[in-house]
């Protein structure tokens, strides 16, 4: 051999056959080995394989260095591909060859024979066959059990390799979504976590807890992002990898897909390779077994190719990593209170106890386990060394998700810009399953292959602005597709289109609508029949883009790919199967309430079965509804109409008075009064806002942890209010700066606004400062405290306060405030009339600030200035009462640890220590700061040795 070069070009067509099979593998270690540019790679994988190889190829022979990088990869991934290759490299390779050529390998799809006695259903399963045996000579390293390893390894990791490289893609219709690439190295975007608490309301709409969630992360809060291989990492001071790992996190959060990446990584040979073997198993599949088994029996039979390796595996435990899938959709219970049971791997017990113990580490105790689960499902936190919660995408991954999904980079651009000025989208989009739906309804709009886009033509629609209009949006677009590829043209009238899917949407939407009421999303073939929605017609036509089988090898279920998709078919069946203003009314307090309706013909409204405690998850539904009946009302579902509604005109009017009677005489909880903002939002009807708004006094919404579309909704409903509002409580809500921008309008007119621990800095100084300075100014009491304005912000705040005439009380407790920050308070402040008290406690602001507030008291002998925490007997109870709250609610330490607001009281009492010495405030300024001191030790050990401060 004269060069790699030469033999590479002399080989290339026999190459080619040999590995064009499987290209993943050779192409991935080509980029990693800087033989491939790492755009080249995802270029090659969207190409078929004998293209992808043979461009290769080329691009290796180019040169003698890549050559030989090209024959050290080859060395490295001979056990993937056939034993003509292995012998290929044995002989051409010999000179550095770390490791014999290993057996051949097939992976055969075979009907499994004793699998069906474990399992209800059919199975299937893969079996292993040599097509001769292998005369291995082992480096003196390596054990003769990890020898005999190596064959149903390699096999296990090209199944693994095949199953995983591809991400589900749930549209199939014509047009530029469909054609986007769905190999995992090209469209998988990173997600990131926090740490979890463990606090859940199951009652609540998923949505919300993770809005709840997202609310509290911010720019300048360090965020743990995620790669999949690196849940296993050492953490805390011990430096010990944690052996139990939960990952929760909503449905379309990412949880399947992030570990369908780790299992594709390890499977490829580029991470976690201190584990000889992952085994994947999802509680979909372990539904279907009813007689006790062993972890081996399971193992045997859903691995089939491991079956004989199994032994020498279990004798190093510590090498093996257990992926259980989706526990949220195992349908036995699981109880975590049982005493342990001294069981082994050959163990004969209950699926249900074998993942308890498995999950527990009284089986197995040194293997790692990761665990993925709803937020709603129990699985208590003791067990596990680490638990995090995904919570999608942060901006930057937005951006980079919506370029990989477009082909086209300026429609890319066009999206994501388009998303980015939406509030709406724009806190969708950091769910990538929403994220997919929104792409997919935008592709219409904005793709350059479109002749239609950019104008109404194409859905007889404008781009979509709500939550509503957007998974509409991506309805019609389904629904247009499949009817087009039927009799109808391109230019075939919305009505039309619709009516072409009358049927089929009404049965899938009573299907949908009854479920949901039910919280029932898993569905057997004998759930659809019973709603005569035919299986078989989901493979070829556009139902299959809503309702979206679950293909296990094991079991055949179905479900609409998201909850969301669910609720909104279920809004769509409702919107146009009520029939009058009384049945929309009812529909309402049954859905919002729980208020069975006496008697009605209309469908939605019969057999009503509806859990109390089940109303808040109704939430996103209700908003859809609006949406819908909106839509309903202006045309735009033509063509799905069973009858015309009755007195279509009157019903804004009527629904506005139906919103201005709860806000009027209704208790709402803080949920139930941001979930009629946002529907009276959806319906975006001015005859029913204009009638409510005025209604609303006080807006309490105190720690309800709020998202820019939350903020959205509040500005949409109440600018339509001439009056001012007494109150709108928004502390510890984290709105941040985005979100205060987003209320700047309304905020005028608010008497007492609070906006506590908000995440707020210098650039919301400055927006509340051009509150304050508006001729049409309204407020009495602003409470900033506990966010980070600084001297620059409250600079700006004293400058607005100079000739304000309404603001009498102004509390600026822990802000930054600084010396600098007090150069201007006697100048402005000695000239305002109006202000009665401020409070400055909780800030460093030095001798020469103390001086100008005493200089501050002298020309304003009216202000009350409270500076020091010793000043006040009310106000150390107060802040004695707030530590206690943080030690009951440790939700509220988020909004505390961003301000670093105990540390800063801590420095303050510290500074009072050496004023006051004694007397009862000096002992209530002692017991605050003992409380203090105690939370933040009690904080330290909740996290693992880590401050949380």
């Amino acid at each position: 051999m004269n060069s790699a070069q030469h033999l590479l070009r002399s080989q290339r067509d026999l190459l080619l056959s040999l590995t064009l099979d499987h290209p993943a593998p050779l192409l991935r270690w080509l980029r990693d080995a800087e033989v491939l540019s790492p755009a080249h790679y995802l270029s090659l994988l969207e190409r078929s394989p004998s293209n992808a190889v043979a461009q290769a190829m080329e691009m290796v022979c180019a040169t003698e260095e890549s050559s030989q990088k090209f024959l050290q990869v080859l060395r490295e991934v001979q056990d993937y591909y056939c034993r003509d290759l292995q012998l290929w490299v044995e002989r051409h390779c010999r000179e550095g060859v770390s490791k014999p050529a290993p057996e051949p390998l097939k992976v055969e799809e075979k009907k499994p024979k004793g699998f069906a006695k474990l399992f209800k259903g059919k199975s299937k399963g893969f079996t292993l066959t040599t097509e001769a045996k292998a005369k291995e000579q082992l480096r003196p390293s390596r054990s003769l059990k990890l020898a005999n390893l190596r064959v149903p390894i390699s096999a296990h990791k090209t199944t693994l390799l095949k199953r995983t490289e591809q991400l589900k893609c749930y549209s199939e219709g014509e047009g530029v979504a469909s054609n986007s690439a769905s190999h995992i190295e090209i469209r998988y975007t990173d997600l990131f976590v926090t740490e979890d608490d463990d606090c859940v309301d199951s009652s609540k709409h998923e949505y919300f807890d993770l809005a709840s969630r997202r609310a509290r992360i911010y720019v300048h809060q360090a965020c743990q992002r995620i790669q999949p291989c690196h849940l296993l990492d050492p953490q805390g001071t011990s430096g010990r990898p944690p052996k139990r790992v939960k990952v929760k996190g909503i449905a379309g959060i990412g949880k399947s897909v992030a570990v369908q990446r780790l299992v594709y990584e390890w499977a490829i040979g580029k991470n976690m390779r201190e584990f000889t073997c992952i085994f994947d198993l999802r509680f979909r599949e372990l539904n279907l077994i009813e007689a006790p088994l062993s972890l081996f029996e399971l193992l045997g039979e859903r691995f089939r190719y491991l079956k004989e390796a199994l032994p020498d595996l279990f004798t190093s435990p510590s090498s093996l990593l257990f992926i259980l899938d989706g526990l949220d959709e195992f349908k036995f219970t699981l109880d975590w209170n049982s005493p342990d049971k001294n069981i082994d791997f050959r163990s004969k017990v209950p699926v249900s106890e074998l993942m308890v113990a498995l999950i527990k580490g009284s089986l197995l105790p040194e293997a790692s386990v990761i665990l993925t689960t709803r937020p709603s499902t129990e699985a208590p936190k003791r067990f596990f060394q680490r638990c995090s919660v995904v919570l999608g995408f942060e901006e930057d991954q937005v951006k980079e998700y919506t370029t990989k999904f477009y082909k086209d980079g300026k429609v890319a651009e066009k999206v994501y810009d388009y998303i980015l000025n939406n509030d709406s989208l724009f806190v969708l989009s950091f769910i990538p399953l929403y994220c997919y739906i929104i792409c997919t309804a935008m592709a219409e709009f904005f793709s350059s292959e479109n002749p239609d886009a950019g104008d109404s033509k194409s859905l007889d629609l404008n781009p979509p602005r709500t939550v509503s209009e957007v998974y509409f949006c991506y309805l019609f677009t389904a629904i247009k597709h499949h009817a087009l590829r039927g009799s109808a043209e391109r230019s075939t009238s919305r009505s039309e289109v619709l009516s072409l899917a009358k049927q089929q949407l009404t049965k899938l939407g009573k299907l949908a609508y009854e479920n949901l009421l039910q919280k029932k999303i898993m569905f057997s073939r004998a759930d659809l029949e019973k709603y005569d929605v035919t299986p078989g017609d989901l493979q070829s036509t556009f139902l299959c883009q809503i309702l979206q089988p679950v293909e296990e090898e094991t079991v055949e279920m179905f479900s609409f790919f998201h909850l969301t998709v669910q609720e909104h078919l279920a809004s769509l069946y409702c919107a146009v199967n009520l029939f009058s203003q009384e049945d929309i009314i009812q529909a309402l307090d049954l859905w919002c309430f729980g208020l069975r309706p006496p008697s009605s013909t209309a469908a939605p409204l019969r057999n009503t079965d509806i859990n109390m405690d089940q109303l808040e998850s109704l939430q996103m539904f209700t908003r859809f509804f609006f949406g819908m009946l909106r839509a309903r009302l202006a045309g735009q579902l033509d063509g799905l109409e069973v009858s015309p509604m009755e007195q279509g005109d009157g019903i804004p009017t009527r629904l506005g008075l139906w919103f201005q009677e709860q806000f009027k005489h209704g208790e709402l909880k803080n949920q139930a009064s941001l979930n009629l903002l946002h529907c009276l939002m959806e319906f975006h009807m001015k005859e029913a806002t204009s009638l409510v708004a005025p209604e609303i006094k006080k807006l309490y919404l105190f720690k309800m942890k709020l998202s820019v579309v939350d903020c959205a909704a509040m500005h949409y409903v109440l600018q339509f209010s001439p009056h001012k509002l007494q109150e709108l409580n928004l502390g510890y809500s984290n709105i941040g700066n985005r979100g205060l921008k987003r209320l700047w309008p309304i905020l005028h007119r608010c008497e007492s606004l609070y906006l506590r621990y908000n995440c707020l800095d210098r650039q919301a100084a400055i927006l509340e400062s051009a509150v304050l300075k508006s001729n049409e100014c309204q407020v009495k009491k602003l409470f900033m405290c506990g966010n980070n304005l600084g001297p620059d912000g409250v600079l700006e705040l004293w400058n607005a306060l100079e000739h304000n005439t309404t603001v009498e009380e102004l509390y600026l407790d822990i802000t930054g405030i600084t010396e600098r920050g007090t150069e201007n308070i006697v100048h402005c402040l000695s000239k305002n009339k109006a202000l009665k008290t401020l409070t400055i406690v909780g800030n460093d602001i030095g001798e020469v600030g103390r001086a100008r507030l005493r200089e501050l008291e002298k020309c304003r002998p009216g202000l009350r200035i409270i500076a020091n925490f010793v000043d006040d007997l009310g106000l150390l109870q107060a802040y004695l009462d707030w530590v206690e709250e943080i030690r009951e609610d440790r939700d509220q330490m988020d909004s505390v640890k961003n301000a670093d607001a105990l540390q800063s009281v801590l420095r303050g009492l510290q500074v009072a220590e050496e004023q006051v010495e004694t007397g009862e405030n000096a002992e209530k300024a002692k017991e605050l700061k003992k409380n203090i001191l105690d939370l933040l030790e009690s904080s330290t050990n909740l996290t693992g040795g880590r401050h949380v401060m």
